[in-house]
């Protein structure tokens, strides 16, 4: 079906709008993947897509066109651990690379992906930076206790092209929900998942279950995939459709825990992450569960012998 007519289904407003099929966000994805959209076409799915909403048949429609046309990661015979880092952090510390490098330590491969979209969040890529690991712009080779940081550019030009979308009209799309959610890697893999606002909650676990997905999901910190430092989160854990909680959320206030910066800065945040990771600073006890959780649940499948997704 051409682009045209898709918008005239999705572009009705939250009340006359209706939803697609997978097959057919899967064709209109990927036509806008595949570079047959106009300027103008692309913008009115971001909109329209934005003020309807996305069902969970949609984002896995997406997410089959998305995967269909990535340039994955090749297997490295383990499993590996996927940090998609897209939001940046303002008001808190961005600890999304000490999250990943807790996660080498432990052990496992890991791979970053992300690219910013505003100037005015804290990015991974810059703290990575400030602790001399360079961002790649090519698909790497992975190894276990190996963390890597890729651009998705490396994965999808067209894919981080509609991401930089946001800087024209101001507003996140669907492919901001589709890199959360995507497996980049043609061997075993291990999403951790995030989101920003409680409505994306629903879709985005409704679509980790339709689409098997190895995954965990949690309310990030600032959309960033790390769990709050002052304050643990829920933690779900989904595998072969199955949905279970692995951390039930703590109660209570907020109690920053000792030694996180107040400042922001890249330098500042990597600072401090070489102090944690020196055990000069303790490791903030919602980021230690959050890898504690993970370590568990792969060592646990690895148990059980069962192929992961």
């Amino acid at each position: 079906m051409a682009i045209g007519a898709y918008i005239r289904v999705i572009g009705r407003g939250r009340d006359g709008a209706r939803s697609l099929t997978r097959e057919q966000a899967a064709d209109l994805f990927g036509q806008i993947l595949d570079g047959n959209a106009s300027d103008l076409e692309v913008g009115a799915f971001c909109l329209a897509m934005r003020i309807k909403g996305e069902t969970a048949a949609e984002l896995a429609g997406f997410l089959d066109a998305t995967h269909a046309r990535l340039r994955r990661v090749p297997d490295h015979g383990g499993v590996t651990v996927v940090l998609p880092s897209y939001n940046g952090a303002r008001k808190l510390p961005n600890l999304t690379p000490l999250l990943a490098l807790l996660l080498a330590r432990a052990g496992f491969a890991v791979l970053v992906h992300g690219t910013p979209t505003e100037d005015a969040r804290i990015t991974s890529t810059e703290v990575f930076a400030e602790l001399g690991q360079p961002t790649l712009d090519r698909v790497p080779e992975l190894s276990a206790g190996q963390c890597t940081v890729i651009f998705t550019d490396a994965l999808n030009p067209a894919l981080a092209r509609l991401l930089e979308v946001r800087r024209t009209v101001g507003l996140r799309n669907s492919a901001h929900s589709v890199v959360k959610l995507m497996t980049p890697c043609e061997g075993r893999a291990f999403v951790v998942s995030s989101y920003t606002h409680a409505e994306y909650a629903d879709s985005m676990a409704a679509t980790l279950s339709m689409t098997g997905t190895h995954a965990m999901l949690l309310r990030g910190t600032e959309g960033e995939p790390f769990a709050d430092p002052r304050r643990t989160p829920q933690m779900e854990v989904f595998a072969y459709g199955q949905r279970r909680v692995a951390q039930p959320p703590q109660g209570g206030s907020l109690v920053a825990p000792v030694g996180l910066p107040r400042e922001t800065s890249a330098a500042a945040v990597a600072a401090y992450i070489h102090d944690v990771l020196a055990g000069r600073l303790p490791v903030p006890e919602p980021i230690a569960r959050q890898v504690a959780h993970i370590q568990f649940e792969l060592e646990r499948r690895a148990a059980q012998a069962t192929p992961l997704l």
